[in-house]
């Protein structure tokens, strides 16, 4: 009897070793995404060190958010511990969070260290939020075929159209920050205040002519030795010699910079509501769990902002969903949590003042690249229903096995196993049958089939 049930017994320690497989796959990822969270509660030791006259460079590539406001918090604290003379903001942004650009302008003033908000590489543009930035620095410089600019509010409307925000409470707020900035430090009110009014875009030539900016520097050094003897709060900098060092900000503020990005903040929030439909649906792979987590990072990533109606109208959405999996709605339950879902979808992207101050090319980039996802994936997930659907409303498989030939695959005398549409089944026969000969299915009770001889295998 041990040799005949030798195949059923390798095919059950096959299965019993692939689930725990299955399983190990959903816990490391699920154990990855509980680092990074682990990560961006614990911050890491500050890694720069100066000797005295250095200069602290700070990147800021990409839009100014949160995580921003918190690496130049970090860097200002280190220049002002570390003796460094100055710091340096290398911008490179398309805009950003109005409030966090409000937030570093203020840190800006307050700190006692220089700082020097330099447009850079070649090629870099500072637009909106960065040229806030840029008019509220000691000392204000680009390298060469950089542009500043368009830093005029702008809605984007439900069909990702932008258009401009004319409203007066808004722009001249805006307009007395940035012009108030520009006097603060010299330079040119009334370009500054066509920044916004006008949406003025100045390559670096123009903005030194129009007394925006005070340098051109192709690189962090030769702008140290450019700026060397100038005045900056009460004190005159000596950078010509100074060495630039990059600040490595903890690990994680490199994390939150990742989840800062609006794109990818939206993103995860999508893939934890779809994470979270198909854990629930199909509950022991560790989707829900890993939905969870994708949730919590892009919370954390959007800054627990989020637009109150639009995470209610997710959460209908996804509610529906999974009414649809369990309901015989032939697919009116999907339909209507999918549109929820990507409505919810679109009300979460940062649209308009005051909440983002970015271009509108940006943010028709930013609401296609979270729109696009959901679009995909509802189109998955309406194919999946329609699957279940099809597979629901079919026509019972096991009422049409009678009649139906398998192969004995042990010894049945009277039971044993036998292989079935590449299933094995527990069968009884009337009669005994050999291994690997023809049987008939007769009958089938619960989950055992009985059979009888059909004669020998045809090999042909």
């Amino acid at each position: 009897m041990g040799k005949t049930r030798s195949s059923p017994a390798i095919v059950r320690r096959m299965v019993r070793l692939s689930l725990p497989r299955k399983r190990s796959v959903a816990t490391h990822i699920l154990a990855f995404y509980l680092l990074l969270l682990l990560l961006l509660l614990f911050p890491a030791l500050p890694a720069v060190h100066a000797s005295s006259g250095d200069i602290l460079a700070v990147d800021l590539q990409g839009p100014i958010t949160p995580a921003s406001d918190d690496i130049v918090a970090a860097a200002l604290q280190e220049a002002e511990a570390g003796g460094f003379q100055a710091i340096m903001l290398l911008l490179d942004t398309p805009g950003g969070g109005l409030t966090e650009t409000y937030e570093m302008l203020r840190r800006m003033e307050e700190t006692e260290v220089p700082v020097i908000a330099y447009v850079y590489p070649s090629g870099a543009a500072a637009w909106s939020a960065g040229t806030l930035i840029l008019m509220g620095s000691d000392v204000a410089a680009m390298a060469p075929h950089c542009i500043i600019g368009s830093a005029q509010p702008v809605r984007l409307s439900a069909l990702g159209e932008t258009e401009p925000i004319n409203d007066s409470k808004t722009t001249n707020a805006i307009v007395a920050l940035i012009e108030e900035k520009a006097k603060a430090h010299g330079r040119n009110a009334t370009a500054a205040r066509q920044f916004v009014l006008s949406n003025l875009n100045l390559n670096a030539e123009q903005a030194r002519d129009y007394g925006v900016i005070e340098q051109i520097a192709p690189s962090p050094e030769v702008l140290a030795n450019q700026i060397n003897g100038s005045r900056v709060k009460n004190a005159t900098l000596l950078t010509e010699a100074a060495s630039v060092q990059i600040f490595q900000p903890p690990i994680n503020l490199h994390l939150l910079k990742l989840l800062s990005d609006p794109t990818l903040a939206g993103l995860l929030m999508l893939v934890g509501l779809y994470a979270l439909v198909f854990g629930l649906s199909s509950p022991g792979i560790g989707s829900e769990a890993l939905g969870v987590v994708a949730l919590a990072l892009g919370l954390i990533g959007m800054g627990y902002s989020v637009n109150a109606g639009a995470v209610f109208l997710l959460l209908i959405g996804l509610g529906l969903i999974l009414a649809e999996l369990h309901s015989h709605s032939f697919g009116a339950l999907a339909a209507a949590g999918l549109t929820c879902v990507i409505v919810g979808s679109i009300l979460l992207i940062p649209t308009s003042f005051p909440q983002w101050y970015v271009p509108g090319s940006y943010q028709r980039s930013m609401a296609l690249t979270i729109i696009l996802p959901s679009l995909i994936l509802g189109a998955f997930l309406a194919f999946a229903i329609y699957k279940v659907a099809k597979a629901r409303f079919a026509p019972p498989v096991l009422g049409h096995i009678i009649a139906e030939k398998a192969v004995a695959i042990d010894r049945l005398d009277p039971q044993g196993y036998v292989l079935f549409q590449g299933e094995y089944w527990v069968a009884e026969a009337e009669n005994p049958v050999e291994k690997g000969q023809t049987v008939v299915i007769t009958d089938k009770d619960g989950s055992r089939l009985k059979v009888k001889h059909a004669g020998p295998l045809n090999k042909s």
